[in-house]
Parts: C-alpha cells; structure tokens; sequence
C-alpha cells in the first residue's frame, strides 16, 4: 500500500517536523542553564557543556522560528555529531548501550532540515516570498 496522498502535505509536515525538533532542541539548552522543565546533572557546567547550550538555546530558537534555517539546523547537527562522538560512542559502541540514539537522531533530522530547507510556516519563507514579490513586480 502506497501513502501518495500524504505527498500533498510534504510542505507542512516538514513545517511540523522543524518546530517540533527546534523546541525539543531549545529544552536541552534551557535546561543546561535555567533548569526548565528539569535540571541539568551536572553544575557548574563545563565550558564544553556552556557552548553546547548555547547552540542548542539559539539554534533551538532559530530552527523553530524557521530563521536563517539551514544554517542553524546544519551547526545544530554538527554539535550533535561531535556530542555523540565525544560523550556517547566511547561508552559502547551500540547506541542503544552508550544512550546517543538521541542526539544520532537530532544530528540525522537537523542535517535532513538543512538540506530541505525550513518548509512553510517559516521566516525564511516569507522573507523569501517578499523578495520574489519584489523582483516580480520590477
């Protein structure tokens, strides 16, 4: 059985799938530093952990926002690459063992948003909208 009618939605579910992911993204970054919704393990944080909550607070805000998108999806993936990396793999060499099936999923759906692009329902959409209206009415 084929969903073809589910293509028809691609634009918003893609919307769906980058607000969806930048809030869940932005939770780990206020945790690090506001313990909202739950307290960060470990205080005071390393630098490491203070740079990774700030690319997760900002690019968490951006990805949401669907502002300046791919840039923030593809800095946003590659922080959950070199997490997963540095934190996870030494662990075990299984996911499932070393607990990074999290950020191996964030560093996979954050790489796809940058090369998809922020779908509607997105600043970078409208801006971009605003600029062919612009150069169409020349």
């Amino acid at each position: 059985m084929e969903f073809t009618w589910l293509s028809r939605w691609q634009p918003q579910l893609l919307a769906v799938l980058r607000i969806v992911v930048g809030l869940l993204f932005l939770e780990h970054g206020l945790s690090k530093f506001f313990g909202f919704p739950v307290p960060f393990p470990v205080q005071p944080l390393p630098p490491i952990l203070v740079a990774a909550g700030i690319v997760e607070c900002v690019a968490g805000v951006l990805v949401t926002l669907g502002l300046f998108t791919r840039l923030a999806a593809f800095v946003a993936s590659g922080e959950m690459a070199v997490a997963y990396w540095m934190q996870h793999a030494p662990k075990s060499p299984w996911p499932i063992a070393n607990m990074g099936e999290g950020a191996i999923l964030f560093c996979f759906v954050f790489l796809y948003i940058a090369a998809a692009g922020p779908g509607v329902w997105s600043i970078d959409g409208a801006r971009m909208k605003a600029r062919l209206g612009r150069v169409e009415r020349r």
